[in-house]
């Protein structure tokens, strides 16, 4: 990915809310199975790390990207952005080159 397209994609996080959270029990497989398949519908996603989780947020998005073939957009804080390209018949998002 390039920098033109993570900052294009950054700009699109921007306007997203979270759609899902990580808690004190972090990273469950079932927890990984939602990010896959919110992935799949969105391509983009934001996740919010709560307060009450004590693993870091960058080594959490490296091992959800890893997980769900995905790529790590940004951390910023306690946010984590999310972005898998989807198949050319359900793609939404048209990354600039």
């Amino acid at each position: 990915m390039t920098s033109k397209q993570r900052a294009y994609l950054k700009g699109l996080a921007m306007t997203i809310d979270p759609i899902l959270q990580i808690g004190k029990s972090s990273m469950t497989p079932e927890f990984t199975k939602a990010v896959a398949e919110a992935l799949e519908a969105r391509e983009l996603i934001k996740i919010h790390v709560l307060q009450n989780c004590a693993d870091d947020p960058r080594e959490m998005a490296d091992s959800l990207a890893e997980r769900t073939h995905s790529q790590v957009v940004q951390v910023i804080g306690k946010k984590i952005v999310l972005y898998k390209e989807g198949k050319k018949e359900k793609k939404k998002i048209e990354l600039p080159r």
